[in-house]
């Protein structure tokens, strides 16, 4: 067939050489010649081949302490030249310039140097210039040359040449490697871009691999995948395959727990949660964040901060749930928990979390700061007559950290470190309000001397004498409204305290 091409000769230039010799072993043993360059040439004759030095091809030696050592036409001139124009052939054979049928080669490591820490000359020089050019080159002539442009690519090639019996590959094959070359070198760029366009921000350059298909979307009618490395954030012991739906309360439930250091318990339905409380233990935690709303966990996505054990599995186990995710498990509680076969176990690992979000809208990205804002006692202005407790000011902060991860506008309403009830996502904050009451009492929640916190301000006083009503008796807002003294004189006038952070936690 016209579209395979048999490899005579590679190129081979590379800094990882960890799965290097089992593609070496294979070329040689199909008759490949070796072109290489210091180290990598060193480590190929290592192993018993012979090769070529670039050096030799070209007449040159290594420049410019190695900035130029590939950048030559004989080298260019074996990539790039069309195996049926003849105009091309009859160049390469006027200049003595060898087909080169496959290029090895990766990039200097330009991210990790800048995550380093290292000095701005040291970057500088990690910016790779004759392996970038050998890449582009190799896989624009996809149509006769073979590209593995990384370590990740070692392995797929090895496949291609063991399926083939022979150093033989199709122009499907090409194409393939091509697109992966191109992936690495737009990822390169545009790590560079943004190293350099960090104080402007003139434009969005973001690169993810590791695409992952997921079943569908947020409905089954919607296409969905997933671009990141997961296994970087979670070990999963078990389950089935997680769908994009999972995906979005996980990432709210990771972004809830954070906020939390004492033993604490979450659950989350539909990126909110419906259930939250901090305890003495983790199983303590469980017992009072479930009875904050057994009905909405059916279902949910259940996050602690704490070791499950087998007394805590055990109780969690009483209730259908999609995801449970923790730091540890013992092996008990695994065995319990795995009794379930599709359910989804997760290790959380520690890592840090990004600290820029984007969403797409319109034609366009936005992108902004995360909310990474976390309040403590000397956030809180006491704006009332009336002080707030150690006890309330507790409350408040941990209420506060709810609000802050549920959907505006959003009330939430809590006591003793327990969520009673939160009002989200709703067109006005009365109407937030009232929902969060009325849930409360529906799951026999006493609101006297419970707590409220608003992701904003109250535009009236009407929402602070709503609370009253119910039995608050402290209140968290970021204040920022020009009527604040309203709502102030009424909490003076009826004996609630109230404090403001002025910071507000929108989440649209």
């Amino acid at each position: 067939m016209a579209d395979i091409k048999k490899i005579k000769t590679a190129l081979i230039s590379v800094f990882h050489k960890d799965g290097l010799d089992e593609m070496l072993s294979l070329l040689n043993e199909h008759g490949v010649k070796f072109l290489s360059t210091g180290g990598t040439k060193t480590f190929i004759e290592s192993l018993g081949y012979n090769c070529e030095s670039v050096e030799n091809l070209t007449g040159y030696p290594s420049i410019l302490g190695g900035r130029v050592k590939t950048l030559h036409p004989k080298v260019f001139g074996g990539i790039l030249n069309r195996r049926e124009n003849e105009g091309d052939q009859a160049q390469i054979s006027q200049y003595e310039i060898p087909e080169i049928d496959l290029v090895v080669v990766d990039l200097y490591p330009f991210e990790d140097t800048v995550a380093s820490g290292a000095p701005e000359a040291d970057i500088i020089e990690k910016i790779d210039i004759g392996g970038i050019s050998l890449i582009r080159a190799a896989a624009k002539n996809f149509n006769d040359v073979v590209i593995v442009a990384s370590k990740h690519q070692y392995a797929p090639l090895c496949e291609v040449i063991k399926k083939n019996n022979d150093a033989v590959t199709s122009l499907e094959d090409r194409r393939f490697f091509a697109k992966e070359a191109f992936g690495v070198s737009s990822a390169y760029d545009s790590a560079i871009f943004n190293y350099f366009d960090k104080d402007n921000e003139s434009a969005v350059r973001i690169s993810f691999n590791g695409a992952t298909h997921l079943r569908y979307g947020e409905n089954p009618h919607q296409k969905g995948k997933f671009f990141g490395k997961f296994e970087d954030m979670f070990t999963q012991l078990h389950g089935k395959e997680i769908s994009y739906n999972n995906l979005l309360d996980i990432d709210a439930a990771v972004n809830l727990i954070s906020e939390f250091t004492e033993p604490t318990f979450a659950i989350l339905k539909h990126n909110n949660a419906c259930g939250i409380a901090t305890r003495g233990t983790i199983l303590e935690a469980w017992k009072d964040a479930l009875a904050g709303d057994p009905v909405s966990a059916f279902g949910g996505v259940l996050i602690t901060n704490g070791e499950i054990d087998a007394a805590t599995a055990e109780e969690v186990n009483k209730i259908f749930f999609e995801v449970v995710i923790a730091p540890s498990y013992t092996k008990e509680a695994l065995d319990i928990l795995e009794q379930k076969k599709n359910r989804i176990i997760l290790v959380q690992k520690q890592n840090t979390l990004p600290t820029v979000q984007f969403r797409s809208i319109l034609n366009g990205v936005l992108k902004q700061d995360k909310d990474l804002y976390k309040e403590s006692i000397a956030d809180l202005k006491q704006v009332t007559e009336k002080a707030v407790t150690p006890e309330q000011a507790e409350d408040l902060l941990f209420a506060n950290k709810v609000v802050k991860h549920s959907k505006s506008n959003a009330i939430v309403l809590a006591k003793g470190k327990q969520l009673y009830a939160s009002g989200i996502g709703q067109t006005s904050r009365v109407d937030a309000l009232r929902q969060a009451i009325e849930k409360a009492k529906s799951f026999n929640f006493d609101l006297e001397g419970a707590v409220m916190a608003s992701d904003a301000f109250f535009p009236f006083a009407d929402c602070v004498e709503i609370a009253h009503k119910a039995g608050i008796t402290a209140v968290i807002q970021p204040g920022g409204s020009i009527r604040d003294n309203d709502s102030v004189e009424y909490c003076n006038k009826n004996g609630i305290a109230m404090v403001m952070t002025g910071i507000r936690h929108f989440k649209h």
